[in-house]
């Protein structure tokens, strides 16, 4: 399958690294367009990719258009490709709080992918919450699913309200899990624990219990009573957490974020 990437930073980069390792595309098939000289000799050099400072030289060839770029700069990429994309390319953008009726109108077609992976993608193990305009249809969703999948699991919705919503959860999610793991090595550094060995239990504990979560049939609350004894080490520790609002503190984080969101596209 023939891709262009507009973009070729850190999350371009993490798809272009993913769809390579499942064989979605081959390396002479991918184009990367970039102002960078030097991350185009980078995708260059590391990926043996076809690289170019012309966004439409780019997307000229290309099955599947990814535009892998940060919002601020996407208003002069779509003026630049504005009337040149075909009808049957399909056009995906990760570009955060851009709406599809901006990329429609940006574009010039009706025929928009909006996509929000999040940075675990850039290891193949991300959450991609997508959505399409009512014109995308079923091969550009196919594409669509077999490029998002490269990054990890992905998932359809079909209203544009819930990239928001993901954008909060899964999108800035991995801030606040990697905030907690820091806390949580901290702690066990400070109770004794050689820092090594604290980061190993910590990290092998969250990622076991998610695990446990997503293979068991048990809902997160029952799992955590079983852990927890009467009078015991757990229920005395769950009971400082509970004292310091963290399930409190944990929704008002979301909730901004997901207010924050709904500001960066005009809401």
């Amino acid at each position: 399958m023939r891709m262009a990437f507009i973009g070729g930073g850190n999350m371009g980069e993490a798809m272009i690294r993913g769809i390579l390792d499942r064989g979605t595309a081959k390396a002479r098939e991918i184009r990367v367009s970039d102002i960078s000289e030097a991350r185009r000799s980078h995708l260059a050099q590391k990926y043996g990719l076809a690289v170019t400072d012309s966004n439409r030289s780019a997307t000229e060839r290309a099955e599947v258009i990814i535009l892998a770029i940060k919002p601020g700069s996407l208003p002069q990429v779509m003026e630049e490709l504005k009337g040149s994309l075909k009808a049957g390319q399909t056009v995906i953008s990760i570009a955060a709080g851009v709406t599809l009726a901006r990329l429609s109108q940006g574009l010039g077609r009706k025929s928009v992918v909006r996509a929000m992976p999040n940075m675990p993608a850039q290891i193949g193990q991300g959450m991609t919450v997508w959505t399409a305009t009512e014109e995308v249809n079923e091969e550009d969703r196919r594409r669509a699913r077999l490029v998002l999948e490269a990054l990890g699991r992905q998932a359809f919705v079909p209203d544009e309200r819930f990239i928001d919503m993901a954008t909060a959860v899964s999108g800035s999610g991995p801030a606040y899990v990697f905030l907690i793991i820091e806390s949580f090595v901290d702690a066990a550094v400070r109770i004794g624990l050689p820092r090594d060995l604290a980061q190993e239990l910590v990290l092998e504990t969250v990622l076991g219990s998610a695990h446990l979560v997503q293979k068991s049939d048990r809902h997160p609350a029952e799992l955590r009573n079983l852990v927890t004894s009467p009078g015991g080490t757990t229920a005395e520790g769950l009971h400082v957490l509970e004292e310091g609002s963290l399930r409190a503190l944990l929704g008002r984080a979301i909730i901004a974020a997901y207010e924050k969101a709904k500001a960066l596209r005009g809401e």
